[in-house]
């Protein structure tokens, strides 16, 4: 970028170097504007005839140009670009959604070029209209030859960001105890509520059972028969592997066993299988408080139908002490 001095009427078409602010205090036009032929009337109109601008040089892309380009290749799914001043664009949210981060890629890319990119957390819940993303330039200009590294960076390896939807997101809960399962019930059917409310969702399929294996297998195919989204088991007692009831009754009925402990707190105890594309979570503990666990940072890509694997439950361990 190439800074001066001109005259205010020669500065149409270029961009201003700082801020200009009215003799009251309050601001004119702001840093990186590009000056108008209106503009110039109204500074005219101020006393002003000199201004402090810059302009392209070849080689260069513009601040505004360069944030828009990466924004529209940056990610996919349910969001708008919205540009902001200042070199800015911000990724929104257009309806409920989860949002998906491939973090490796996002450390790479903001080490490459004057743009950088910042998120939500991998696998966070964005309402509708929720911010999910802002891409921010180096003020003025970005050298053209940064801006297509990181692009064909992007084209070859991204998205970076998914926004997948949750779209009519059902739940089902299976509630346990070794004597009477109405006493799970009981018990965690308030904690219940306010968990899924975070979310937007409410229990659409709900039993309760003793903790034996065959009553658990038979309460988890008639759930699993309504399709949800997903089967939470909120049980009174907690196990020590897969190879107790709650597992035994998973595998029972074809589950597949994705993972045991989570190196998440609270929530380590975590037991996740899948019945053909339908997980079913077992999270003892989690449904006696109303604090985030690990069925807050799970929910919200499995709502969206996205199948979590077992070595991104071990990633969770980076940030995994919510409490």
């Amino acid at each position: 970028m190439k800074a001066q001095t001109v005259d205010v009427k020669e500065s149409s078409g270029r961009i201003l170097c700082c801020t200009i602010f009215r003799s009251s205090g309050k601001k004119l036009l702001a840093k990186g504007h590009v000056i108008s032929e209106e503009d110039i009337r109204v500074l005219e109109s101020e006393g002003m005839d000199k201004i402090w601008v810059t302009e392209l040089e070849d080689g260069e892309v513009g601040e505004d140009d360069a944030v828009a380009t990466v924004a529209s290749e940056m990610g996919c799914g349910c969001y708008e670009i919205r540009m902001a001043a200042g070199g800015r664009a911000n990724l929104v949210a257009t309806e409920n959604c989860c949002v998906l981060v491939d973090d490796e890629l996002l450390r790479q890319l903001n080490c490459t070029a004057s743009v950088v990119i910042a998120t939500t957390p991998n696998f966070s819940f964005a309402m509708a209209g929720q911010r999910i993303a802002s891409v921010k330039s180096a003020p003025f200009a970005v050298a053209r030859d940064q801006l297509d590294t990181l692009v064909s960076i992007i084209k070859e390896r991204g998205p970076i960001l998914q926004a997948r939807p949750v779209r009519s997101p059902s739940i089902g809960v299976l509630y346990t105890d070794p004597v009477n399962g109405e006493r799970g019930r009981q018990l965690f059917e308030g904690i219940m509520r306010q968990r899924l409310e975070r979310f937007g969702v409410a229990t659409n399929f709900v039993l309760a059972s003793t903790e034996e294996e065959g009553a658990v297998a038979r309460s988890l195919q008639h759930l699993l028969r309504s399709k949800p989204s997903v089967v939470l088991i909120a049980s009174t007692t907690a196990p020590a592997g897969p190879e107790d009831v709650i597992g035994r009754a998973m595998q029972r009925i074809g589950g597949h066993m994705e993972r045991f402990l989570a190196p998440v707190e609270p929530g380590s105890l975590l037991l996740l299988a899948y019945k053909d594309d339908i997980p079913v979570i077992s999270a003892p503990g989690c449904f006696r408080s109303a604090k985030p666990n690990v069925i807050d940072l799970l929910l919200p890509p499995l709502l969206a139908r996205y199948r979590v694997s077992g070595w991104e439950i071990a990633c969770l361990g980076h940030g995994g002490l919510l409490a």
